[in-house]
């Protein structure tokens, strides 16, 4: 058995129809999905919001190489072009954890190492598992917690869902 949670971003072109599509190629292991929200761009601030999500998927047949694997081809499905760090995309998925696996390969970093810090992560993740933990940080609450007000309130709910 294979359970990771992704995290879904968008912020150019249809930004609801770039998560649609990755929460779509995710439907046949997709065990729950957060509503959506939207936030501030991280790392380059000149650029538009993004609209984010977090998906929990099961999977045995995938490892965590399979799951770094499906995130990139749905980025690919969505014409992702990496152009700059933290840039503008039309879809990123990251992979947040992976059950029983910690990595520190330069190309697949488990737990993501931004996790602990991304308001944008934690929040729509504990909406769909309260008891959430990142592995060697602890529970996502209490990470979500010590952040500063000001980044728990850059990211809003939206009324878009991806759940049908």
């Amino acid at each position: 058995m294979s359970r990771a949670v992704l995290s879904l971003g968008s912020n150019l072109g249809d930004r609801h129809a770039y998560l649609r599509l990755a929460v779509d190629g995710l439907r046949d292991v997709l065990v729950a999905v957060s509503g959506v929200y939207e936030t501030e761009p991280w790392g380059v601030r000149d650029q538009p919001d993004f609209l984010n999500a977090v998906c929990i998927v099961d999977d045995r047949g995938r490892d965590h190489w399979a799951w770094l694997r499906t995130a990139q081809a749905l980025e690919r499905a969505a014409g992702r072009v990496r152009e700059q760090r933290w840039g503008p995309r039309t879809l990123d998925v990251d992979v947040v954890t992976v059950d029983g696996v910690r990595s520190d390969h330069p190309d697949l970093l488990l737990p993501h190492p931004g996790t602990p810090h991304r308001a944008t992560v934690l929040v729509p993740w504990l909406e769909i598992d309260p008891d959430a933990e990142v592995p060697g940080h602890g529970r996502a609450a209490d990470l979500l917690a010590a952040l500063p007000p000001a980044d728990r309130a850059d990211v809003r709910p939206t009324d878009l869902s991806l759940r049908d």
